[in-house]
């Protein structure tokens, strides 16, 4: 079963919910999975008493999945998704980046701050102050190192913005808003330091799509020609920039001219209930399915039926990035 509009967050996020449609009532319940695909990775996540990861890490490149439901993250070898490590002691973490280094960052939406992490370490090295607001996406500037961070705000008394760590150190600077974009979600940095951001506006439950091109000093919407139900991930990719629909289970990518989007080519995903973030990487996309409490990887970008699935101790698996051995 298909679960349309702002209230699908509401299932896995309360705090994000209480925003958009209140936490209170009943919510629909999840569709139970469909035909069974033509592999699956199953992941047992014992219970360890805290992080750890296997000795092997570091010389594997390493997906990362953010699990909303367990409040953890779950590191899997890529592209095998075999299960490596377990990362704690988060509170609803949401979206992940990663540096040129290969530091994974990660959104710890109701611990109000972004925790950083060496690529297979079990400790944080490093962790940013988002006091007063949910961050949810991320995105570090390929150009500078700096750190972009998506936020809903706690309260809803205003609306969200996008702020910028430089050098993905210290205290943010600026605070982007955009009157039709009122929950700001995910985030991404093109190949010249232009930053593409996405959300919906509470009022009228719209898709809203806008750029903070480097060095500008406020948004500026964009107009895409397609319609987008739900705002998904958004990640550069060679020429064009990638925006999921969660409600659609796809992915549009666009070409920007100004204030306007034009598609250039589109990727449908079959089987899903749920796609928040997802990861463009060597001819393929991970999808954290947290309708389906599963991660699909789907060829990229021609999409179509799942080539492989992890399963096992996954609730709500939302954010995904992967960070490439050095």
């Amino acid at each position: 079963m298909k679960i349309l509009g702002l209230g699908r967050y509401a299932l896995y996020s309360c705090v994000a919910a209480a925003m958009l449609v209140g936490c209170g009532g009943s919510q629909p319940p999840i569709g139970a999975p469909g035909g069974i695909p033509q592999s699956r990775a199953i992941a047992a996540h014992s219970d360890r008493g805290g992080s750890w990861m296997a000795p092997e890490r570091k010389k594997s490149d390493l997906l990362y999945i953010a699990d909303v439901g367990t409040s953890d993250v779950y590191v899997y070898s890529y592209p095998n998704g075999t299960l490596m490590g377990t990362l704690t002691g988060f509170d609803q973490p949401h979206g992940e980046c990663v540096d040129h280094a290969g530091d994974v960052f990660i959104t710890n939406g109701a611990d109000d701050n972004i925790v950083e992490y060496a690529h297979g370490g079990t400790s944080p090295i490093a962790t940013l102050s988002d006091t007063g607001y949910f961050p949810f996406g991320c995105s570090v500037d390929p150009t500078t190192g700096d750190l972009a961070v998506t936020n809903i705000e706690r309260n809803g008394s205003r609306p969200g913005d996008v702020v910028i760590y430089k050098h993905a150190k210290g205290s943010p600077s600026g605070n982007y808003t955009d009157s039709k974009i009122n929950y700001m979600y995910f985030c991404g940095y093109d190949n010249l330091g232009n930053l593409f951001v996405d959300g919906m506006n509470a009022g009228t439950a719209s898709f809203g799509f806008a750029e903070l091109h480097s060095g500008g000093s406020s948004l500026k919407n964009i107009k895409l020609n397609e319609i987008i139900g739900l705002a998904g991930g958004v990640q550069w990719e060679s020429t064009s920039i990638a925006v999921g629909d969660e409600n659609a289970g796809s992915i549009y990518q666009f070409t920007i001219h100004g204030h306007k989007g034009t598609e250039v080519s589109y990727t449908q995903f079959q089987d899903t209930d749920g796609i928040g973030e997802f990861w463009i990487q060597g001819g393929n996309v991970v999808a954290p399915d947290f309708g389906y409490h599963e991660v699909q990887f789907f060829k990229y970008p021609a999409g179509g039926s799942a080539t492989k699935v992890i399963t096992g101790g996954l609730s709500a698996p939302f954010g995904a990035t992967i960070s490439k051995a050095k």
